[in-house]
């Protein structure tokens, strides 16, 4: 018996429902565990369908939005595990969906996954870079790219404005003794986590694409950005997970790792760590989304995590995204800073008046032994879209 059947009789008989988990599967021969989920999504739903019924909740009646974005993401009361209503100041009706996991489409996207791992999760053997005398970490940071969200430029531009963020960055690094890149990816890689076309906490967004185009595409991308730095020298990428993609991106972190297993100048740091850490000489970087954490209670984290790389370290700095602008602090000899997104706004961001932001994206000069030397800048306004 398949989920849907177990579902359709829990619906169509009610006295099901008051029986036991044991009972039912015992009666209908399946495993207990399916039997429990069945009768979660049975009771979810049919909660969120009595609310809307409900002449006391004036709020859900007749919600026509909510029942518009189910039927845009195509999605039923069914796929829905809770929902949350609330007004506006203006009144105005908002909601935010948490699905239950639904897998039906993962066979298709993992044989394509394992096609394209297989064709390049091929040894590299080690480049023997050029050394240095006065080495240098350059760190390229583009987060908050939001890949998949609407916005006035298409998919293909926005693809082409991170490689030219890449490409233009190290351009302006020409000079510079680069012994080793460091490249943050994630950090709201993804605009939503996937099939509910929301953040992780289950507010809606407007996506541009399927979530399985989109997660295939984001790490197409980042992978671009990967093999062209490796001509240069060795490439340390840093996974971090944002508050739009937590789950999405640690799945993406792990194509990535798979696919640089046998490169020798690639590592991939895709640990459960919620922050993630990075020690390059006197240089300790903490990087994580920003959006958890008290700034001013970040040095104290630091601490408390990696109380050795800490008394290591001469230069401590925390690297955030999130805000999508540059700001810094210092809290104790620790700077935090937020890094600015070469993301274009979206309808809500336009509608909330946050505009006027320059998008831009940042590279760091980490000296081994002298600690943050500066950073350069590139600017998405600067973008020749016919040499892209």
């Amino acid at each position: 018996m398949t989920k849907d059947e177990i579902i359709e009789k829990l619906q169509t008989k009610k006295s099901y429902q008051k029986k036991g988990v044991d009972w039912l599967a015992e009666h209908w021969d399946v495993d207990p565990v399916l039997i429990q989920e069945c009768k979660k999504t049975v009771t979810s739903a049919e909660c969120i369908q009595d609310r809307m019924n409900n002449d006391n909740g004036n709020e859900l009646k007749g919600s026509t939005k909510y029942l518009d974005h189910l039927k845009e993401n195509g999605l039923t009361q069914a796929d829905v595990k809770s929902v949350k209503f609330w007004q506006n100041m203006m009144g105005e009706q908002r909601f935010s969906i948490v699905t239950h996991n639904s897998w039906h489409e993962m066979p298709n996207i993992k044989a394509d996954l394992l096609d394209y791992i297989k064709t390049r999760s091929v040894k590299v053997p080690k480049v023997k870079y050029k050394k240095h005398k006065d080495p240098i970490c350059y760190e390229i940071s583009l987060p908050d790219i939001h890949y998949g969200k609407i916005t006035d430029e298409p998919m293909n531009i926005i693809e082409k404005h991170y490689i030219q963020a890449i490409m233009d960055l190290h351009k302006k690094a020409d000079g510079l003794e680069i012994d080793r890149f460091l490249l943050p990816v994630g950090n709201d890689g993804l605009n939503s986590e996937g099939m509910s076309r929301a953040t992780t906490k289950g507010t809606p967004q407007q996506d541009n694409m399927r979530w399985r185009e989109s997660f295939r595409g984001y790490w197409h991308l980042v992978s671009k950005a990967i093999d062209y730095l490796a001509q240069f020298a060795p490439v340390d990428v840093v996974v971090v997970q944002g508050n739009h993609d937590f789950e999405r991106m640690f799945y993406a972190g792990e194509v990535l790792d798979a696919i640089y297993k046998n490169n020798k100048n690639v590592t991939v740091d895709n640990s459960l760590d919620a922050r993630k850490y990075y020690e390059y000489g006197i240089n300790m970087i903490m990087f994580t989304h920003g959006d958890k954490e008290k700034t001013q209670e970040l040095p104290l984290l630091i601490a408390t995590e990696q109380p050795a790389m800490w008394s290591r370290a001469k230069v401590r700095e925390v690297h955030c995204g999130h805000r999508h602008k540059e700001m810094l602090n210092e809290y104790m000899g620790t700077k935090v800073r937020f890094i600015p997104s070469i993301c274009g706004n979206d309808l809500w961001h336009k509608t909330q008046g946050y505009v006027g932001t320059l998008r831009c994206g940042q590279a760091y000069i980490w000296n081994k032994n002298r600690g943050l030397e500066g950073y350069l800048q590139t600017n998405v306004m600067n973008y020749e879209e016919e040499v892209l």
